[in-house]
């Protein structure tokens, strides 16, 4: 076993918890968006080839939402949107 993919892994599952507060469908997004704003295109390709069952629940969707194609929502990342909402700031002009 490569220490590349463990530490892709291990990254991926601490994004993944990191962001599990908000649900697991929100976390989700934010983990997948996280991953394909800030990744290398080599590492996403490796955890899209990895086995998922060393990932958490949360961290498995995200690459399988991410290895499906999906794309990230345009404009506010989900963590830039969680922090909006949660300091009640908005984005109105």
């Amino acid at each position: 076993m490569s220490s590349t993919i463990e530490t892709l892994r291990r990254m991926a599952n601490e994004i993944a918890r990191n962001v599990a507060i908000r649900g697991h469908d929100a976390a989700v997004v934010a983990t997948a968006e996280h991953i394909a704003k800030f990744w290398d295109p080599r590492m996403k390709q490796a955890i899209f080839a990895d086995d998922r069952s060393q990932l958490s629940p949360i961290a498995a969707a995200a690459i399988d939402r991410l290895a499906a194609g999906a794309e990230p929502e345009a404009g506010l990342t989900a963590v830039e949107r969680a922090t909006a909402q949660a300091t009640g700031a908005c984005d109105a002009g």
